[in-house]
C-alpha cells in the first residue's frame, strides 16, 4: 500500500523550487524524493495526456491494458472500429478486470464474480443478482469511461476528469504523420525494460543529443546530432542539407512544419533530415521494410514526435518505433519500445525483424544503461546540480519549466 503525503505537491511547488538554480539541473529530491514522486503522478500523469499504444495495438475485437500510478485503462475497439477507453475496474466490488497487456476478445469478464462487459463497456450479464437489479441499481452499470484520443495512430487517454487541450497536438501529429498511416501498419516487435532511474532522467536524456556521438555509433550513422529542440549548434553542411531534403518533401507532398512545444504545451512534431544515402534510420541507409501508407519514395526523413510526460516516437518511411514510459517509483521506470511495418507485409519476405529493429533497440539499450549511471549519481549524497549547456541543453531547462508548471498547487 503507498500512502501519499497530502502535501506533497508543496515539496515541488517550494522547496524544489525554491533550490533551482535556472540554467542547472534539478535539484537531488526532485528525481529521488518518494513524495516529489507521489506528486509527479497525481499533477502531472494522472492529469495530462499519455500516450498509450499506436493504433495498430488495438484492432478491431481486440484490448490492450495499462496501468500508471495507481489508476489502469483499457482500451477496446468494437467491429465498427470505434475506439473505446475505461477504467479497468468492475462494476460489481471494484477488481481489476484485466493484467497490463493485450489480446483478442469477445467480451471482458471480470475473474471474481463473472461479470460481463461488451468492447464497447456495457454490461452484459451478471448472474445471481436478483430482479430488477439494474433497476435498483439505478440503470447504468457499464464500464467507466476515461478520456481518449487517437491522433494519426497513436492513442493518448487523460485520467483527469476535465482534460487539458488536445486538438492542437492532434493536428501537429496528423500534419505530417498522416501520410504514413501507421493507423493500418502492423506491430512485428516489443521489448519491455525497467529502468532503475527516474523519469524525468530519461525525459532530460531525450531533450539532448550532447551525449550522442560519444554513445550512439547506430544512431548517429543516419541521423545529426543537430535539430533537437533548444539545441543551438549551427552547421552549414546541416542546413544545406536540410534544405535540400524539405524540397523533396514538398515534391512529395509531405509537410515540412515543426511544432516545438507551442506556448510552453506539452508536444513537438518535426520531420528532420537523415544523412545523405540514408533512406531510413538502418544500418545500412538502405530500406527495411516496404514503404508505408500513401509514401511514394523513400526519401522522407523522419518523423519525431515527444509528447511530454511519458513518449517519443521516430516514424521512418518504412518503419516506426514508439517508445512510452511508465513511472513505477521514483527510482524506477518501465519502458515499453514497439516496432511498426507497413500492414500485411511478410516477414521473411518484405522485411528482416533484426534489421528493422536494429538501431533503435541497441540506441534505447544505450540510453538506459546512461540514464541507469546518471541516477545513481544523482542519488548520492555527493550530488550537485551541474549546469546545463546553453548550446545544446536549453530543451531540458524548457522540459523543467514544464514539470514545475504542471506541479503547482490547484
Amino acid at each position: 500500500m503507498t500512502v501519499v503525503n497530502a502535501d506533497a505537491g508543496d515539496i515541488v511547488s517550494g522547496v524544489v523550487r525554491e533550490d533551482h538554480r535556472p540554467g542547472y539541473s534539478l535539484p537531488r529530491a526532485a528525481y529521488t524524493d518518494a513524495d516529489v514522486f507521489a506528486s509527479d503522478i497525481e499533477r502531472v500523469f494522472l492529469r495530462t495526456w499519455l500516450f498509450v499504444a499506436a493504433s495498430a495495438e488495438v484492432p478491431a475485437g481486440a484490448y490492450a491494458a495499462w496501468s500508471v500510478g495507481g489508476e489502469s485503462v483499457v482500451l477496446t475497439r468494437t467491429a465498427d472500429s470505434v475506439l473505446h477507453a475505461h477504467h479497468n475496474v468492475c462494476r460489481h466490488r471494484g477488481s481489476r478486470l484485466l493484467d497490463d497487456g493485450g489480446g483478442r476478445a469477445r467480451t471482458i469478464v471480470c475473474g471474481y464474480h463473472s461479470w460481463t462487459y461488451g468492447l464497447d463497456g456495457a454490461l452484459r450479464a451478471a448472474g445471481d443478482m436478483g430482479e430488477g437489479f439494474r433497476e435498483r441499481c439505478g440503470g447504468e452499470l457499464g464500464l467507466r469511461p476515461v478520456h481518449v484520443r487517437e491522433a494519426a495512430g497513436l492513442v493518448f487517454v487523460c485520467f483527469a476528469g476535465q482534460p487539458p487541450p488536445f486538438d492542437g497536438a492532434a493536428a501537429a501529429i496528423a500534419d505530417q504523420l498522416g501520410p504514413h498511416e501507421i493507423d493500418s501498419a502492423e506491430v512485428i516487435a516489443r521489448f519491455r525494460y525497467r529502468v532503475a532511474a527516474n523519469w524525468k532522467t530519461l525525459i532530460e536524456n531525450n531533450r539532448e543529443c550532447y551525449h550522442c556521438r560519444p554513445n550512439h555509433p547506430e544512431f548517429c550513422l543516419s541521423n545529426y546530432e543537430l535539430g533537437v529542440n533548444g539545441d543551438g549548434r549551427i552547421d552549414p553542411g546541416y542546413e544545406e542539407e536540410f534544405a535540400r531534403q524539405r524540397a523533396e518533401w514538398r515534391a512529395q507532398g509531405l509537410s515540412e512544419k515543426q511544432v516545438s512545444f507551442p506556448g510552453g504545451d506539452f508536444y513537438r512534431v518535426a520531420r528532420l533530415p537523415l544523412r545523405d544515402g540514408f533512406e531510413t534510420e538502418s544500418l545500412t541507409g538502405r530500406l527495411v521494410a516496404p514503404l508505408l501508407g500513401r509514401l511514394t519514395r523513400p526519401r522522407t526523413g523522419s518523423v519525431r514526435v515527444v509528447t511530454l510526460p511519458n513518449s517519443w516516437s521516430h516514424v521512418n518511411a518504412d518503419y516506426a518505433v514508439t517508445t512510452r514510459l511508465t513511472p513505477v517509483n521514483a527510482g524506477t521506470t518501465d519502458v515499453d519500445v514497439t516496432f511498426l511495418v507497413r500492414g500485411g507485409a511478410t516477414e521473411g519476405v518484405d522485411y528482416d525483424t533484426d534489421e528493422v529493429v536494429a538501431v533503435w533497440k541497441e540506441t534505447s539499450e544505450q540510453d538506459w544503461e546512461l540514464c541507469e549511471r546518471n541516477f545513481a549519481g544523482v542519488s548520492s549524497r555527493g550530488y550537485l546540480p551541474g549546469p546545463l549547456s546553453p548550446v545544446t541543453e536549453n530543451s531540458i531547462a524548457d522540459f523543467h519549466e514544464w514539470w514545475f508548471r504542471q506541479s503547482e498547487p490547484d
